[in-house]
């Protein structure tokens, strides 16, 4: 299972799923309307690194956490 966190205002409780890579994750997701909006605008870590390839591998015990666009100063 790999486990999917959802950070800042993303209003989702955390997820396991059984997934293999990134791109099978970006399907499930954009079966939430909730969620699709936010997938092309999000940074993705695995295992609290930022990855930028959706072909990412991912492997039982991942964690997977979605980083929305902040603004601060």
């Amino acid at each position: 299972m790999v486990r999917v966190e959802f950070l800042g205002p993303i209003d989702k409780k955390p997820m396991e799923m059984e997934i293999n890579s990134l791109s099978e994750l970006k399907e499930q997701l954009k079966k939430d309307e909730d969620l699709e909006k936010w997938l092309e605008s999000c940074a993705i870590a695995v295992n609290d690194k930022i990855v930028t390839s959706i072909e990412t591998d991912l492997k039982d015990g991942d964690k997977v956490l979605i980083l929305p666009p902040v603004c601060g100063g």
